[in-house]
């Protein structure tokens, strides 16, 4: 019974492997993950886990003769095992389920370059970055350009390239040199098609499908190239179902009048992204040649069949991990969603609002010279997780908010805080507080600041309460970086959040925040539609 079971489980992992017209020796099997973020157990819906992963890369390579498997960059942040072991459980994790060749994503840097050494110089499968440059820093000699591997005779190149990390990693945690990703991506390209004689070039990228503020995207690379085959991306999220090509198109073409392929598997390991190339067509005349598949990891394998290693690997850590995801320090009215706009970030900057007014308070007690708060600004990428409803856990608030970020009191100008606004704005919206409101046209653009009922003065200074993440100008947010420093906490951001909602349990209030966004449309404009 138990065979049989695996046998049905294999099945459409298997099938195309089992009736396709290509012998296992004919074909390049490429198997590829990205934005995993820590996600080594299964999500709530039973999606995701590096123990199933695994079983379907097994699977895979029982029953093709040629797998290459790569990550696409932010293997980790995201979960408590990041925040409690800083990238001891994610990277061997790497080498343990056998990848061939991993890039770097922004949030590899979260924890300084240090501590990425520590890691790096540990593991077993090539490190790449072709525009990234560490010479003189701790990652100096861990990275290569690019990597080639030879498969029945042909060979396929494979090259590294990274997000440009302005305002996306803090600069205190990169002193790296920074290059132009297509410029140098098309150099290596051209090396390895002309100099090196590869029949395949596949960029693995974590900058972004679609374009995100002035960043380059896969999209742009793939259309400004003339060498690249295939992209195999992250950074942006995003599922690219060959199942519904007209939501995120996979073909591009490029410069020579050829489809590039692109490629990409949303986020935290739901998905095993499959790529079938028929080596007999190297080189390809198009990349529509590239077969590409999603395998979705779910449970149907059998508990006793997964990795014993991995288990017993993941035991110790687990033990540490659930012993804080059980205790349960609130109760939340309805599900907040991580979006932009709405619930969870209105929850998160009325939080730092409340926090930062007893900052300040006590700053005045002491004597200082400050007028009151009047505004917070958080930042939505900082928030990780939904939060459901019913039982909170302090689990779910330390994952939620996995970030070693400070809260700050800054002084910044009015003008300053508009054009921070300006950008929210244009990028769907931003966390704020209860008192701010900020007026767009019907298409995003900003028309004004509203605070306390009346707009925004541009010279006047306002006293801000936010992250030094968001501070320092990142998340695109790079006016804020002119500010006035006033304070800045000792505790991570998450401990004031976790206190506040303990008491709301304390007093017994459930988390109910406002769930409308504070990005409202012009009331003018509105009439005018209607």
């Amino acid at each position: 019974m138990k065979y049989s079971f695996i046998i049905k489980a294999l099945l459409p992992i298997l099938g195309a492997a089992t009736f396709c017209g290509i012998s296992e020796a004919e074909k390049l099997v490429i198997l590829h993950t990205n934005d995993t973020h820590s996600t080594i157990d299964p999500l709530a819906d039973g999606t995701g886990g590096v123990l199933q992963r695994k079983a379907i890369i097994d699977s895979v390579r029982k029953a093709e003769k040629n797998v290459i498997l790569v990550d696409a960059g932010d293997v980790v942040q995201g979960t408590l095992f990041f925040k409690y072991f800083g990238g001891s459980v994610e990277y061997p994790l790497l080498d343990m389920m056998g990848y061939d060749l991993h890039i770097l994503g922004n949030h590899e840097f979260d924890n300084g370059m240090e501590n990425l050494s520590a890691h790096y110089k540990q593991m077993k499968n090539p490190a790449l970055s072709a525009n990234y440059e560490f010479i003189g820093t701790e990652l100096e000699g861990l990275f290569q350009p690019f990597v080639i591997k030879e498969v029945e005779g042909k060979k396929i190149g494979f090259i590294g390239i990274n997000i440009d990390p302005a305002s996306i990693i803090a600069q205190k945690n990169f002193t790296g040199k920074f290059k132009e990703v297509i410029p140098v991506a098309n150099e290596m390209a051209s090396k390895l098609k002309k100099e090196q004689g590869c029949d395949l070039v596949v960029v693995v990228s974590h900058i972004g499908y679609d374009k995100v503020n002035d960043k380059t995207s896969d999209i742009e690379l793939a259309e400004n190239s003339e060498d690249i085959d295939l992209i195999i991306g992250g950074h942006t999220h995003t599922l690219i179902d060959p199942s519904h090509p007209e939501k995120n198109p996979s073909l591009f073409e490029n410069q020579a009048g050829k489809k590039v392929r692109v490629v990409q598997t949303g986020k935290q390991g739901r998905y095993l992204g499959k790529l079938t190339i028929d080596l007999n067509q190297l080189p390809l005349k198009d990349g529509e040649e590239i077969k590409y598949e999603l395998i979705p990891v779910t449970d149907r394998f059998p508990e006793e069949t997964l990795d014993a290693g991995i288990i017993d690997f993941l035991r110790t850590y687990r033990e540490a991990v659930d012993s804080v995801n059980n205790v349960v320090v609130g109760f939340s009215e309805y599900e907040l969603s991580k979006a932009k706009t709405g619930g969870l970030a209105n929850l998160t900057a009325d939080i730092a609002y409340f926090k930062g007014k007893e900052i300040v308070d006590s700053l005045k007690r002491n004597g200082e010279e400050i007028s009151d708060l009047d505004l917070s600004i958080m930042n939505v990428g900082g928030i990780r997780h939904h939060m459901p409803q019913g039982a909170i856990t302090e689990g779910q608030i330390l994952s939620t908010y996995p970030f070693s970020n400070k809260l700050v009191i800054v002084g910044v100008m009015g003008r300053d805080i508009i054009e921070a606004m300006r950008v929210s704005a244009a990028k769907g919206g931003e966390a704020i507080s209860g008192n701010v409101r900020v007026v767009t046209d019907s298409v995003g653009n900003l028309k004004r600041v509203v605070i306390n009922g009346k707009e925004m003065d541009p010279d006047r200074e306002y006293i801000l309460a936010t992250i030094d993440y968001v501070a320092e100008g990142n998340d695109d947010l790079v006016s804020l970086a002119r500010h006035r420093k006033i304070f800045e906490s000792e505790e991570e951001v998450s401990i004031p959040i976790l206190l506040w909602i303990k008491n709301q349990q304390k007093l017994g209030l459930k988390v109910a925040p406002e769930l409308g966004s504070r990005f409202v449309v012009d009331v003018e404009e509105q009439v005018l539609r209607n």
